[in-house]
């Protein structure tokens, strides 16, 4: 079958990263020729449900007691039996740590092939091809999928929402599935953590610090200055192996990957492994007091100076016009 599957988890909600899921089922579906269908798992979410309803042409939503929480193996079974009863060509996941951790081990229980931070998806020859970014993006490998179905993760803010919808509202069809019981992997605690207005990866601007701020007091300078003009603030990995910032706010290779309209680096000096977590951002600046610094050969604007001398300066102006 050319259909398309896109699995969404209930408690992210109708995100950005789930409409650009949907927008990209829904063009890969148009090319394809098929359908698209949509699965929700976890807690019943009727307005989700009903949000993706007027976008794609099934809902299943997979709403029951032993999926309330995110379980990987529950989830992972879950998902085989739906998906494995639609036979789609591909499925899509979005950018996020359950759809990274069940996409290969989806792939293998369906027989297929997995790939994942697919910045591009075009469907050639019989075969799905997937566009990703390599070597800290400074190329793009283009993947063919030969088995089926194709099972990709997309990089977040890569695809656009899809306007159009389909003809249609689609009916939202609750399912009862027959899960495993028994010794499995559990999360026994969850901890949670202030992530400001947005997540890092829905950000539009990002502050980001690195080593060369000196301690965790720095980063209060740049919570300052992100507070000014609604930014979010983010590190380097320096910056958090040496527990100056939490590792969930970490930006690079190792980190998240992020597309924000404006990233501004302070004090991180542009290791290709940093830049393989910034590269799709449309503007990015930087303050270094090192001109020899990597950072600069990828930045549309860098000043070279102490950033204790710059940033005080910022908040100044940035304060004057809010007034």
């Amino acid at each position: 079958m050319n259909d398309v599957a896109i699995c969404l988890f209930a408690e992210s909600g109708y995100d950005r990263a789930a409409q650009g899921v949907i927008g990209a089922g829904r063009r890969l579906a148009g090319t394809l020729g098929g359908r698209l269908h949509a699965i929700t798992i976890g807690t019943h979410n009727p307005e989700l449900n009903v949000r993706i309803a007027a976008v794609a042409d099934s809902v299943i939503s997979a709403d029951q007691v032993e999926l309330a929480e995110y379980q990987p193996e529950l989830c992972l079974d879950a998902l085989a039996q739906l998906c494995g009863e639609l036979a789609p060509k591909a499925v899509l996941l979005s950018n996020d740590t359950y759809s990274q951790e069940l996409a290969p081990r989806l792939a293998h229980k369906l027989g297929g092939s997995a790939v994942g931070d697919g910045i591009e998806l075009i469907a050639q020859d019989g075969a799905i091809r997937v566009k990703r970014s390599v070597y800290g993006g400074k190329a793009v490998a283009t993947i063919e999928l030969k088995r089926s179905p194709a099972v990709i993760w997309l990089r977040a803010r890569a695809f656009e929402a899809d306007s159009a919808g389909s003809a249609s509202v689609a009916t939202v069809r609750q399912t009862r599935l027959n899960l495993p019981s028994g010794d499995r992997t559990r999360i026994i605690e969850r901890k949670a953590e202030s992530t400001g207005e947005a997540r890092l990866e829905d950000a539009r601007v990002i502050i980001s610090g690195g080593r060369g701020l000196g301690g965790p007091e720095a980063f209060k300078d740049l919570q300052e200055l992100a507070g000014l003009v609604g930014a979010q603030v983010a590190a380097s990995r320096a910056a958090c192996d040496s527990g100056w910032y939490p590792p969930s706010w970490q930006v690079g290779q190792t980190g998240k990957k992020v597309a924000p309209g404006l990233y501004l680096a302070v004090a991180i000096r542009g290791a290709s492994q940093h830049m393989a977590g910034i590269s799709d951002a449309k503007v990015i600046a930087a303050i270094n007091i090192d001109p020899d610094a990597p950072i600069f050969k990828h930045c549309q604007f860098g000043i070279v100076e102490d950033y204790k001398k710059v940033i005080p300066l910022l908040r100044e102006k940035l304060a004057a016009l809010q007034k």
